[in-house]
């Protein structure tokens, strides 16, 4: 082989390992709806309150800007498959019209004696909101995303109990203030991780049908 031939060789080599780094290039994703600054308000009052009544450091505390209201995982995706993400979100989210929920009760997973997640619920359009939430299910499924098995249960994730904390005691089913969350659009974010922490960046947003908020 002369030099003009190991030099395409090589060249073609590289090509082909940048065009699969390429096409291995993936992002950590989920689709969520955002929140009000009311919610968010009353939400950084309800984490003060209750920081106040758990051990120190035995809870890792979500920061405010970083709630939202989860509607489906994806982990790590193609970036090569956002496009086809973005074109059934904006199609789905068109079809359903606009909706308000609020916050609820104080909650957790997995139970009451050995809580690991704490969440606020929500009430009010439940029944849009597990309909919005089903339709992205089907939405997404062709892309290779299968339904989720466990029930939708809208929550808002506050805090997570570490690992090596005392027993945590605190008011489940307690009432917060009922600060409404007007859903207009669903947003798909990337999480991206840091030595301080997970940074959400909204990716693409599609607006829910035209109608007024009920």
């Amino acid at each position: 082989m002369d030099k003009a031939q190991k030099a395409l060789a090589l060249f073609l080599t590289g090509a082909a390992q940048v065009t699969t780094i390429a096409l291995m290039e993936t992002i950590r994703a989920f689709i969520a709806l955002d929140l009000s600054l009311e919610a968010r308000a009353v939400l950084a009052e309800v984490i003060e309150t209750l920081s106040q009544q758990v051990p120190e450091r035995s809870v890792r505390w979500v920061p405010l800007e970083n709630i939202h209201l989860t509607l489906r995982f994806l982990g790590n995706t193609p970036v090569t498959q956002l496009k086809a993400l973005y074109e059934r979100l904006d199609q789905t989210a068109a079809m359903h019209r606009p909706f308000t929920l609020h916050l609820h009760e104080l909650g957790c997973f997995p139970n009451e004696r050995r809580p690991r997640i704490i969440w606020v619920g929500v009430k009010g359009n439940q029944g849009q909101a597990s309909a919005l939430q089903r339709s992205i299910e089907q939405a997404i499924e062709p892309l290779g995303w299968e339904p989720e098995k466990r029930s939708f249960l809208p929550h808002l994730t506050i805090g997570r109990v570490k690992d090596n904390a005392p027993k945590i005691e605190l008011p489940w089913g307690k009432g917060v203030a009922p600060a409404p969350i007007e859903v207009r659009a669903v947003h798909l974010y990337e999480s991206q991780l840091t030595p301080s922490g997970s940074n959400y960046t909204i990716r693409h947003s599609s607006d829910l049908g035209s109608e007024q908020v009920s």
